[in-house]
Parts: structure tokens; C-alpha cells; sequence
């Protein structure tokens, strides 16, 4: 049964590489029911050009203000795109958060390696998870269907993204939110940890692995509503 929303009513959601947009399901199911107008982007993963444009069309079929949220290399996506009008918070789940001028690939810099994140880059420079590994690196507390789902749906990712700079970033005008992992094999806790800090984010520390966004959708929901019921307060 939906109820009445107080505050901004739309969500965007942002899938990151090696996924589509197909694991916001229980996120989407989640905040429709509570009578939220949710669209999902479907990144092609080609460029970070490309994923940005993506997004930006979605935003703008937005009726209002919208929280934009990414999962993983949809962070930088939404850092990005982010300045758009319609924007009014940003919501980043298990993300990367780059600042301006940054890519995403010198945001693991001086961090822990994440041995268990696998990456097999093709000869044209895209590259997939690791099947073997992909279970442990990405989905360990999804189910099994869930998991080989996820595996053998993955939507490969033009490696040359981790080298592309944000132009602006976003949260440094817009609030933002959060949502850590804490056993997220595909990034450093402290990795995640310093981004979402120096973003200004308020952050929310959940059990789950690097497929947040899909295990623990009821969390992640929870998150964005509390950022569509405060992204305005005070603007």
C-alpha cells in the first residue's frame, strides 16, 4: 500500500560495472511501495561520458527535485552528474566518491588491496569479475541464485573509466549520504570510509557485502528516504 511521501518523491537509482540496473529490484519494490516515483538507469559502461549521459536523461523526465543515488563506479557517475538541476541529494552505496579533478582509480590509492576483487580485462580493455571469484569479491551474503544471477548477467566495463577526472563533484554543493558494508571485499573499509568523510556524508554502517544495494535493500532504502525527507531542509 503506498503512502503519502513527505518531501521529495523521486529517486534515481545508478548501477555500478559489472551490473545493470536489474539489482535495484527490492530497492525499487521497497520505495515504490512507500509511494516514491523510482527510475533506473542503465549505464552501457562504455565510457564515463556515456554513463553520465545515461543518468542526465533520466533526470531530466524528473517532475521535481530527486535523490540521486550510485552503487560502486555509479558514485563517480552521480558525482558527475550530480550538478544537475533536478538534483537535490546524493546518495552513494558502497561508492566510490572522487572530488573534483580526481579519478577513480587514484581513490585506492594508499589503501589496503582488495585480493578477493578479481578483474579479467579482455584484449579491447573491458573487463568482467572473475567467475571463480566472483561470489567472495562481490556477492558473499547474496544467495545462490542470487549470486550466479548476478555472475552470469555481469554487463562488462570499459576499464578506461578508472582513468577519467570528474570535472565537479557534487557533494561539494549538494548534501549527501552513505551506506558502508562493513564486510565489502571490493573496496578498503578505510577506503570507504575517508570518501565518504571528506564528502561530508552521514553514513550508515550495515553487515553486507560489496551487493549492498541488493542484500540489504531494506537498509538501503531507508537511507534514501531519510535523504528525500531532509535533502531540502535548511536549502
Amino acid at each position: 500500500m503506498s503512502t503519502a511521501v513527505e518531501g521529495i518523491k523521486n529517486v534515481v537509482l545508478v548501477h555500478g560495472a559489472f551490473a545493470d540496473g536489474s539489482g535495484w529490484r527490492g530497492v525499487y519494490e521497497n520505495l515504490t511501495s512507500r509511494g516514491y516515483r523510482v527510475s533506473i538507469v542503465q549505464n552501457p559502461l562504455t565510457s564515463f561520458e556515456a554513463d553520465v549521459a545515461a543518468t542526465r536523461r533520466v533526470l531530466d523526465q524528473q517532475d521535481g527535485p530527486a535523490i540521486l543515488v550510485g552503487h560502486s563506479w555509479g558514485g563517480t557517475v552521480i558525482t558527475e552528474a550530480g550538478s544537475h538541476d533536478k538534483v537535490a541529494g546524493l546518495v552513494y552505496v558502497a561508492a566510490l566518491i572522487p572530488d573534483s579533478g580526481e579519478t577513480s582509480g587514484q581513490q585506492y590509492e594508499g589503501f589496503a588491496p582488495t585480493p578477493e576483487f578479481v578483474i579479467d580485462i579482455d584484449d579491447d580493455g573491458f573487463g568482467y569479475l572473475n567467475r571463480d571469484k566472483f561470489r567472495v569479491g562481490f556477492a558473499a551474503d547474496a544467495s545462490d541464485a542470487d549470486a550466479a544471477f548476478l555472475r552470469d548477467s555481469q554487463v562488462p566495463v570499459n576499464m578506461a573509466v578508472f582513468g577519467e577526472a570528474v570535472s565537479s563533484a557534487a557533494w561539494r554543493d549538494k548534501p549527501s549520504w552513505a551506506v558502508i558494508a562493513t564486510e565489502d571485499n571490493a573496496f578498503d573499509q578505510a577506503m570507504l570510509q575517508h570518501m565518504a568523510q571528506r564528502a561530508g556524508a552521514q553514513i550508515t554502517t550495515t553487515p553486507g557485502s560489496h551487493a549492498v544495494y541488493l542484500t540489504q535493500s531494506g537498509v538501503v532504502s531507508d537511507v534514501i528516504a531519510e535523504a528525500a525527507a531532509n535533502a531540502l531542509v535548511g536549502a
